[in-house]
């Protein structure tokens, strides 16, 4: 696991934290946010994923 799935990993569940604090305080402005995180979260991890996959495969 290299540090861009962490990292991605946590934004991502940072953002599902923020837009459910924003569904219950009522603020859609915090729920596009932590969409918006969560969206942030998933690219980052699937370009730490690839990275990852590069390196098993030149491994072989």
């Amino acid at each position: 696991m290299n540090k861009d799935q962490v990292k991605g990993s946590l934004k991502d569940a940072a953002g599902k934290v923020q837009q459910k604090a924003g569904e219950i305080v009522g603020s859609t402005e915090q729920q596009a946010k932590g969409l918006a995180k969560q969206v942030e979260g998933k690219t980052q991890k699937g370009y730490g994923d690839a990275k990852e996959a590069v390196k098993d495969a030149t491994k072989r």
